[in-house]
């Protein structure tokens, strides 16, 4: 079996890439109803097993309000197939909003993430705080039938701490805030490279997370958060 696809092997083309075939795929399934077909040509590493998330907002001037987000969190499939398969899952089937309409083509963007593999947080309260660096890392929080995931930008965008983060995550698994200092809740981070379209249909950008992070700190005065 070919290794997994590592976000840091994707260069800005690629990325770019991804965004277009998610955009392509949505509209794809507008038009026929069903998947798309995986495109040729591309580069081999999308042809790789690789986990991706979709990620689609509404975009009105500079403020983006989330429209849909779902992905894979293994790498089961092809990259590009995973892509083309859960930009549809964003539009049509998150449970959080109704099924996406023709007409909003024009006014969502598509981001798409690609994620490392999982790596396990030590088991003690401190070691899961000094394991979480924001602008880097998504979380995932898992007990028993219960898992959460939260992609690197929802910190980001949100202005959380790494303790913050780790709350917020036990509460999108269904469990309680402070369950990650429970050391039979299982605590893992990830990676990811991230592109989004700056406007509906327009350029892609790479996502420079950690430095979003800080310049929206600056913004209001904050200061980083200190690892513990």
């Amino acid at each position: 079996m070919e290794a997994p696809v590592d976000p840091d092997e994707l260069d800005d083309a690629i990325g770019e890439q991804l965004v277009r075939i998610a955009r392509r795929s949505v509209e794809h399934y507008f038009e026929a109803r069903e998947l798309m077909p995986t495109p040729e040509g591309l580069p081999p590493v999308a042809y790789r097993p690789g986990a991706a998330f979709v990620t689609i907002e509404t975009y009105e001037g500079e403020s983006r309000s989330l429209r849909g987000c779902i992905g894979f969190i293994e790498p089961v499939r092809p990259l590009v197939r995973s892509v083309i398969e859960v930009a549809v899952e964003a539009a049509f089937n998150d449970p959080r909003f109704m099924p996406m309409q023709r007409d909003e083509l024009e006014t969502v963007t598509f981001e798409v993430s690609v994620l490392s593999r999982l790596e396990e947080a030590p088991r003690t309260p401190q070691g899961r705080l000094a394991f979480v660096k924001i602008g880097r890392d998504g979380l995932v929080v898992e007990r028993g039938i219960y898992r959460g995931l939260l992609l690197p930008e929802v910190p980001v965008e949100n202005l959380w701490d790494p303790e913050t983060f780790l709350s917020e995550t036990c509460i999108k698994a269904g469990l309680w805030p402070d369950c990650w200092r429970d050391e039979r809740v299982k605590v893992y981070r990830f990676r990811t490279a991230t592109w989004r379209e700056e406007t509906p249909k327009g350029p892609v950008r790479r996502r420079d997370l950690a430095a979003e992070y800080a310049e929206a700190l600056r913004a209001r005065g904050l200061a980083l958060p200190q690892s513990t």
